[in-house]
């Protein structure tokens, strides 16, 4: 039986339905061309109250964003969703609130001082339930993303930055796309043919990286107990950090890991090429780094480009937690701003004020415990402000927003050891919360824990 290669197959993400590309070279070189404009003349199609979607971290279009920054005059109350942006935009600006108004997933540097004085605003949610809001309700006007060179059979790739992306372009009534040859093209579910692009922007700037953040003493520490407590065959999923990191250094000596995991990071490259992940023994896509996003250096980038041991995947499939539980001995490693001695954790907000989001790590707690021989692991350090205030306390501050209910946290570790919480009952998880504060705050918490009836 031959195989007709002038036709292709994939999936239509505005419709949803199977669609069938034909391939004529010829026509798909042309269709660029007729879509090819310049920045400007492309963002003139945002008109105001328009909804408008950027992808996270490297996947936003540097010079789209930009001239839509210079369109400021001529627009009113226009929402720029976006979540982790890496670069404070123009439309960010207190001074333009009244034609951009900024809607965070997940707030960072750039967005931070909006959202908590009130010129921005922040929508809480699951990281994997963002396509589903998305889909039910945001009206996306216009998609703008940046995207790898077109293929010969007419496909982009939304390489760093499929997350939500693959759904907001699917939605939108308007795409646009950035074309930056220094965009990876990674595999999986990336991909979006030029039939379903209204316009094509390029540019070539660098794509934004992070360098590796320096590892404590403390960090070490930390890693080296989690590290104790996974086993060889394990599939892991790691954030970004000096803790992180720890943690992936201390993990050189084990073997057949694999990676599932919402971010795809410098320290599993280390891993990859040290023999350490190999994917050999995951029980759901064996062999493969499982991802729905990356932010690194270069080096990550030039790592993933073309590589078919990673496939990235929209994150409401990627941290679903029925499908990270699929995968036997699954662990989670995540970690907080604070932690109450009910086990508690308030991972993105200090008191009130937002500093980050939920993101995927209520999804991945959740998902660890479904895993056959899951295990999970909230780390944090014991104190802050030079050691003078505990970041393990009583009850967290008032406003404090839960991050991780008690009913999903496994292990707390700090660099004073291992709380295992899982199982235990509330005045035994009170009991092993204290054993790793810090030791000069255990005393004031064994009395406040008596008072709460703790203990």
């Amino acid at each position: 039986m031959s195989v007709d290669l002038s036709r292709v197959t994939t999936l239509n993400p505005r419709g949803g339905r199977l669609t069938v590309y034909p391939v004529d070279r010829r026509r798909i070189r042309e269709m660029y061309r007729q879509k090819l404009v310049e920045a400007y003349g492309a963002v003139k199609l945002i008109k105001s109250g328009n909804n408008v979607i950027l992808p996270l971290g490297c996947g936003e279009p540097e010079a789209l964003v930009a001239a839509m920054g210079e369109r400021a005059g001529d627009l009113k109350d226009v929402r720029v969703h976006q979540m982790l942006p890496l670069r404070k935009s123009a439309y960010m600006d207190q001074s333009l609130s009244g034609s951009f108004r900024h809607v965070s997933w997940f707030t960072s540097g750039a967005s931070r001082q909006g959202v908590n004085e009130g010129w921005s605003d922040f929508m809480p949610a699951h990281f994997h339930d963002i396509p589903k809001l998305i889909s039910d309700y945001v009206h996306v006007d216009v998609f703008m993303g940046t995207v790898s060179p077109m293929d010969d059979r007419g496909y982009f790739s939304f390489g760093l930055s499929v997350d939500y992306t693959t759904t907001a372009a699917g939605r939108a009534r308007i795409v646009i796309v950035e074309v930056n040859p220094n965009m990876p093209r990674t595999r999986g579910h990336s991909l979006i043919h030029i039939s379903e692009v209204d316009y094509i922007v390029e540019n070539s700037s660098p794509i934004p990286e992070l360098s590796l953040p320096p590892v404590t003493g403390e960090d070490e520490i930390i890693g080296a107990y989690i590290a104790g407590l996974i086993e060889d065959g394990s599939t892991i999923q790691l954030g970004i950090g000096g803790m992180p990191n720890a943690v992936a250094r201390a993990l050189a000596n084990k073997h057949d890991l694999g990676v599932h995991t919402e971010m795809i990071t410098d320290g599993m490259v280390d891993l990859v090429e040290a023999g350490v992940i190999n994917g050999r023994e995951k029980s759901l896509y064996p062999g493969k780094l499982i991802g729905s996003f990356a932010v690194g250096t270069r080096r990550l980038y030039d790592f993933l480009n073309e590589n078919p041991m990673v496939e990235m995947y929209p994150v409401s499939y990627v941290n679903d937690p029925y499908v990270i539980g699929q995968n036997s001995k699954m662990v989670s490693i995540n970690a907080s701003l604070e932690v109450d001695l009910f086990g508690q954790c308030a991972s993105e907000s200090i008191g009130p004020v937002q500093y980050s989001a939920t993101g995927g790590q209520s999804d991945f707690a959740g998902g660890c415990l479904r895993s056959p021989g899951g295990k999970g692991f909230i780390a944090l350090k014991s104190t802050a402000r030079k050691g003078t205030l505990s970041k393990i306390v009583p009850m967290l501050k008032q406003g404090s927003l839960v991050s991780c209910s008690r009913n999903d946290v496994d292990h707390i570790v700090t660099e004073y050891g291992v709380a295992k919480l899982r199982g235990k009952t509330s005045r035994e998880r009170a009991q092993e919360i204290i054993a790793v504060a810090h030791p000069d705050f255990r005393p004031e918490l064994r009395e406040a824990a008596r008072k709460m009836g703790l203990l």
